[in-house]
């Protein structure tokens, strides 16, 4: 059976209109930063400057994706958005320590800040991340660099919102705390978020089994296929969003090879995990009841 590696779409449309309108944020509140001085709208400027970052590796992992499999690369580079979301995750988790550290410096010592100013381009950024937020919604479930990019542009617009409300704050009653507090929410925001695509990146890397797989549940289902009497060295995992494997050696009635019954039955084992897990690529060594003895030995 022929399988297909291409999986879902990439979008790259969306990805491409998200990083445009966040790069014409960053421009935006450099400029604010610089002129409020504002700690809140500092790190929300370096926080979309990362996340612009994040969305133009996703953006070149998108196009990577589309390249065909070769001899060299079986599987073509649908593993670049893993890579993708593991940049942005390892840069998140920077920028979120250095918030905490700079805002709980600052709480002790606020500088003077503007608010009218810092309303103006706190207002600009929120309404660019929500543009940027209806482009990503309707598809941001789709692989793991499209859900990486929402929730970047997400957790901008309510950094961006943090921003505003801070400034509106020190404009009306003059606290100049409230600028280090917003920081601090954003840091809150950005570190949970990097610690949970931290998670999922490396749990495909390191091929952990596919998420809702169960292997006792599969080698379950696969002991009850008629003429198999063994199931082992199992191994499940996730090439790239979209894209789970599966492996067994299974082990059938030696008869089945003398009557050319082995060839239905690894047909009946392909059909059963695709019916039962969703998984269609599937690699299954099936082994005569004499064979298991010349296994090597760490087989399971």
């Amino acid at each position: 059976m022929a399988h297909d590696h291409s999986g879902p779409g990439t979008h790259r449309g969306r990805l491409g209109l998200a990083f445009g309108i966040t790069a014409g944020i960053v421009v935006a509140q450099v400029v604010g930063a610089v002129v409020t001085g504002s700690l809140a709208l500092l790190v929300d400027t370096a926080h979309l400057l990362t996340d612009a970052a994040g969305l133009g590796m996703a953006l070149l992992a998108a196009h990577a994706a589309t390249r065909p499999a070769t001899p060299r690369r079986t599987w073509g580079l649908r593993r670049a958005e893993v890579l993708a979301a593991l940049a942005q995750a390892t840069l998140l988790l920077g920028v979120g320590v250095f918030v905490v550290v700079e805002a709980v410096q600052r709480l002790q010592d606020p500088p003077a800040i503007p608010g009218t100013e810092l309303v103006v381009f706190g207002v600009i950024g929120l309404v660019g991340n929500l543009a940027a937020l209806a482009v990503l919604v309707g598809r941001r479930s789709a692989n793991l660099n499209l859900r990486a990019a929402f929730l970047e542009v997400l957790n901008d617009a309510l950094g961006s919102l943090a921003v505003v409300v801070a400034a509106v704050v020190i404009a009306t009653t003059g606290w100049q705390q409230a600028d280090s507090v917003a920081a601090l929410l954003i840091g809150a925001l950005i570190l949970p978020r990097a610690v949970l695509l931290l998670r999922d990146t490396t749990a495909v890397l390191l091929e952990s089994t596919p998420p809702g797989v169960d292997l006792d549940e599969v080698r379950s289902h696969l002991l009850g296929v008629e003429h198999v009497h063994e199931i082992h060295d199992v191994h499940a995992s996730l090439i790239a969003t979209g894209l789970p494997q599966l492996s067994a050696h299974v082990v059938v009635e030696a008869e089945c090879f003398r009557d050319g019954h082995a060839g239905a039955i690894l047909d009946e084992l392909q059909d059963c995990v695709r019916d039962h897990f969703g998984i269609e690529h599937t690699t299954f060594q099936v082994e005569p009841e004499t064979h298991p003895e010349h296994e090597h030995p760490t087989h399971d």
